[in-house]
């Protein structure tokens, strides 16, 4: 597999994405699946309640239709695609029952954590198989060192904090036009060459295949959007992120190709904790997007202001960790 390869793959699933936003958005109205934005939120964001939300449809659409084209159907395929569909239908019944019960809260917290488990098991059995049958251990392995720690049967736990807090940091991160959709686009695409350089090809291919959907959903979410991916689609970019970080046995190095969305989860941590301890707010509101809007910035610097973040430390991580 050659890089024009990876490249025909993304612009694929562009084009399906592109393709797929004037037969699912107008769907979603008919529907009346419209965003209802949450009150604590910045005040002119009432402005986006009723905007279509579930278009996340359209990125696991892109990203099923491409590499079943265009993969090896390989066992890293498989396990990849499992991860992203099983937590983009999580997602999915989050939405809708929103939707449908014109309420902010879906799923219950016990609900959603239940379900993730289930998912989490299911890929760790799969996992189990795969790397019995290349006599891989399951080993962690230490960013900058050759040291590697092997969990045995533990790494189900380490498993599971990997895959939830990816995707309720990628989730927390879904809350301007175009934010999650371009800072996923860049580091997707420095997790793409990781893979490359490291002879994950199908991985790889999984990488640009993501890139391609989410730049093709970019078209209709930039600001001011026409659609919001909702859970189905945060869901399933966090689950397809953590399974990437798995298969390259970079889970700790996730940190930093991933540090924006560890930033908007800290934001949100550091909050409570200042609050509930001390009386007192850290930030104007988080996620820490929320911080800069209300101190001034426009919603389209914030969002730039976000994709030159990931840039910096994702591909910083790509030349850090390829060495």
């Amino acid at each position: 597999m050659d890089l024009q390869a990876l490249a025909l793959t993304a612009g694929a699933a562009f084009l399906i994405c592109v393709l797929l936003g004037p037969i699912v958005i107008p769907v979603l109205h008919r529907l009346k699946f419209g965003q209802r934005v949450r009150e604590e939120g910045p005040k002119h964001h009432q402005a986006k309640t009723g905007t279509p939300t579930m278009g996340g449809v359209m990125i696991v659409l892109a990203l099923a239709l491409t590499t079943a084209r265009f993969s090896m159907h390989s066992a890293e395929m498989g396990i990849l695609l499992f991860s992203a569909l099983s937590f983009g239908l999580i997602g999915f019944l989050d939405d809708f029952i929103k939707v449908r019960k014109r309420r902010n809260l879906g799923l219950t917290a016990k609900q959603k954590l239940l379900l993730q488990m289930v998912a989490t098991v299911a890929l760790f059995a799969m996992l189990r198989v795969h790397w019995r049958g290349e006599n891989q251990p399951f080993d962690v392995s230490i960013p900058l060192t050759h040291l590697a720690v092997n969990l045995s049967l533990f790494y189900l736990l380490f498993l599971l904090l990997v895959l939830l807090g990816t995707t309720n940091a990628v989730n927390l991160t879904d809350g301007l036009d175009g934010l999650l959709s371009g800072t996923s686009a860049i580091v997707f695409t420095a997790y793409g060459f990781y893979a490359y350089w490291h002879t994950e090809y199908d991985v790889a291919l999984f990488c640009a295949a993501m890139v391609g959907a989410v730049l093709g959903f970019l078209v209709f979410n930039r600001h001011p959007a026409k659609v919001f991916m909702g859970d189905t689609g945060s869901l399933a970019i966090g689950g397809a992120l953590a399974m990437v970080a798995v298969l390259t046995h970079s889970e700790i190095g996730l940190i930093l190709f991933g540090f924006v969305y560890v930033v908007e989860a800290l934001s949100v941590m550091i909050q409570v904790f200042s609050f509930q301890v001390f009386g007192r707010r850290v930030f104007r509101m988080s996620p820490l997007h929320h911080h800069f809007e209300l101190a001034g910035w426009s919603e389209w610097e914030v969002v730039i202001g976000f994709w030159l973040a990931a840039f910096i430390t994702s591909f910083g991580a790509l030349a850090l960790l390829s060495r």
